[in-house]
This record gives structure tokens, C-alpha cells and sequence, in this order.
């Protein structure tokens, strides 16, 4: 495990990967090294379905089993806002994850189907510009983690091939921007950037 916190890291992985649990152990790691320390989870997850909604249960029951003592903030949007509000020195904020964050921008909303393709382009760089910079002034530890999915093949749909290039662009500007990156395999962290 980590011996020291960065201020700011990305951990990223495929589906099923270990990321999550991974960012968890460090979240725990930091929850133990001081009574004065807290976590703060942001969830960005929407449950449009009943196979998302027990994904999302079964995210929320494993954290209050392994972490009861961490709170949960869901956040599908406002991320900028959220780290603005609740960033300090004895708070870790870990955000799970960018790949639906990025899902729920570019996703017409149900009410507002009428949005063409264009204004969700503009709300998104809008919105990815915005956690930038709040990732550059975070006072406290940031944790995001994001999916890797573009090593595989190139996907038949247009709309897919868009969201695999702006989820391989948003991935590349906020690992830019994090002072540790690390890539979950199987389970296994593999240093990007800095040092495990």
C-alpha cells in the first residue's frame, strides 16, 4: 500500500478491474492514519434501470460493510461544485466515477430530449474545464477514478466511437493534471505516473 498521499491521483481500469476497491483501500489507509481524517465519496451513478439500481445498491452496501464510517455524496454532475464545497486538508474526496460522469453529460436527459448534440458538447468542455481546475486548487487528498476502454476494438457505432474518444480525452487531461496515475489489471496496480 501507498506510503505516501498525493494530493491528487486518477486510477484507472477496465470493467470489473479492482479499481474501485482499490481506491477504497487507499480511502481506508488515509481513514486510519488520523481520529481527524474523513472521506467523502462522490457517486456520479444514475440508476436509469433496474440492472443499474442493484449495481448501485450493491456498491452502497459493500462500502458500508468494509467502510461504515465514510459518507456519500451523488453527485451525476456538478463535480466542480462539489469538490469546491467540500475540498480541505482532512478530507479525502474520492470520485467514482469519471466514465459515468461523462455518460450522464452526454446523455440527453428525459425531459430535455429536444437538446441537440452541439449544447451537450458545450455543458460538457464547460464542465470537465471547470474540474480542472477545482482538481488543480484541491486543499485536500482527490482520488477519481475513471474506466480504460479503449484498448480494444473500435466500435461499430458512431455514438460509441464518440464516447470512447472523449472518455480517452477527458482521462488524458485530468491524468495531466493528477500527480499519481495508476492503471488497476486484474486486481494488480500498475504505476502510470508517480510511485505506488
Amino acid at each position: 500500500m501507498q506510503t505516501t498521499m498525493p494530493r491528487t491521483q486518477l486510477i484507472l481500469g477496465g470493467q470489473k478491474s479492482g479499481k474501485s476497491r482499490f481506491a477504497e483501500a487507499i480511502a481506508a489507509n488515509w481513514l486510519g492514519q488520523s481520529v481527524e481524517h474523513e472521506v467523502l465519496f462522490i457517486a456520479t451513478a444514475q440508476a436509469y434501470d433496474s440492472e443499474m439500481r442493484q449495481r448501485i445498491d450493491r456498491h452502497q452496501l459493500d462500502r458500508k460493510k468494509n467502510l461504515p464510517q465514510i459518507k456519500t455524496l451523488e453527485e451525476p454532475l456538478l463535480l466542480a461544485a462539489a469538490l469546491q464545497k467540500n475540498s480541505a486538508p482532512h478530507r479525502l474526496l474520492l470520485i467514482d466515477c469519471l466514465t459515468l460522469w461523462l455518460s450522464n453529460y452526454l446523455t440527453p436527459y428525459k425531459n430535455d430530449t429536444e437538446i441537440d448534440s452541439l449544447k451537450l458538447m458545450t455543458r460538457y468542455t464547460t464542465a470537465v474545464n471547470d474540474l480542472l481546475r477545482e482538481t488543480h486548487s484541491s486543499v485536500g487528498p482527490l482520488i477519481l477514478v475513471s474506466n480504460e476502454i479503449s484498448q480494444g476494438v473500435i466500435p461499430m457505432g458512431q455514438e460509441t466511437r464518440q464516447f470512447v474518444d472523449q472518455l480517452g480525452l477527458l482521462n488524458q487531461a485530468v491524468a495531466k493534471a493528477c500527480e499519481r496515475v495508476t492503471l488497476i489489471v486484474a486486481g494488480c496496480p500498475v504505476a502510470i505516473k508517480g510511485e505506488l
